[in-house]
């Protein structure tokens, strides 16, 4: 996979899950947080990192730095996914169905940050198996990569690309066909 500079990006960082940890020890307990953070350019680039530190704002700005290290482009078809794609990661499932113009972004709470990050307009997701967030960010992550543009289908099979799908002929009535 080619490596994207997120320096080139308009970058905007989302805090999908915060996590505090506590360590028991001789004194008391020590707190550390884990914050699960998404980010994306809503252009079609999106990345995910997972930041741990002693405070929230150390985590989410390591969870970002994490993040923007692990960005990758998604092929996208107006402001939905070109095709049905099912990610799978742990116990996690995620179908991405592209949806029609105006349906808007119908995803939970992870997947939801994932695609808004991405810059999908239009979906239909469905998480099956474990609500956990890092396993269903990632089986989005996951179903993501699977994506394939119209263009990578072509090359694949060795031919030129269309660019427009040429006019059928109007049907004729079944009468009108039986008399010809």
């Amino acid at each position: 996979m080619k490596h994207i500079s997120a320096s080139d990006l308009g970058l905007i960082d989302r805090v999908v899950y915060i996590n505090r940890t506590a360590k028991v020890v001789k004194g008391g307990r020590r707190f550390s947080f884990s914050a699960l953070v998404v980010v994306g350019d809503g252009k079609g680039h999106v990345g995910i990192g997972l930041g741990k530190a002693n405070e929230v704002p150390e985590a989410i700005r390591k969870g970002g730095d994490q993040a923007k290290k692990n960005l990758f482009k998604v092929p996208l078809r107006n402001a939905t996914i070109p095709h049905e794609v099912i990610g799978k990661f742990g116990a996690s499932t995620v179908v991405l169905k592209p949806a029609s113009e105006g349906t808007g972004v119908i995803a939970g709470g992870p997947v939801r940050a994932v695609m808004e990050s991405l810059g999908v307009k239009d979906i239909l997701s469905k998480a099956i198996g474990s609500a956990n967030s890092h396993n269903v960010v990632k089986a989005t992550v996951n179903g993501l990569m699977k994506l394939r543009g119209k263009n990578e289908y072509f090359a694949l099979r060795g031919r030129p690309v269309k660019t427009e799908a040429p006019e059928a002929a109007p049907e004729q009535p079944a009468s009108e066909q039986q008399a010809n």
